[in-house]
């Protein structure tokens, strides 16, 4: 069985960490201000899950 330890080192983990930091109000954006949109708050967990080496996609740069 799998231990949280475990479960929290994952991109999965990381990403319901930021996720919950956000839902609280403190999460902090690159330039200190607070983060007040939900996708910003998506796209920094993605780049930190990304940084800490989970299995996550690229972004999708399309441009118009």
């Amino acid at each position: 069985m799998p231990t949280r330890k475990k479960a929290e080192s994952s991109g999965k983990g990381k990403i319901h960490k930021v996720m919950k930091e956000y839902k609280e109000g403190g999460l902090k954006s690159g330039s200190g201000g607070k983060v007040k949109s939900r996708k910003q708050a998506v796209a920094i967990a993605l780049s930190e899950a990304r940084s800490a080496g989970a299995k996550i996609p690229p972004a999708n740069h399309a441009s118009s």
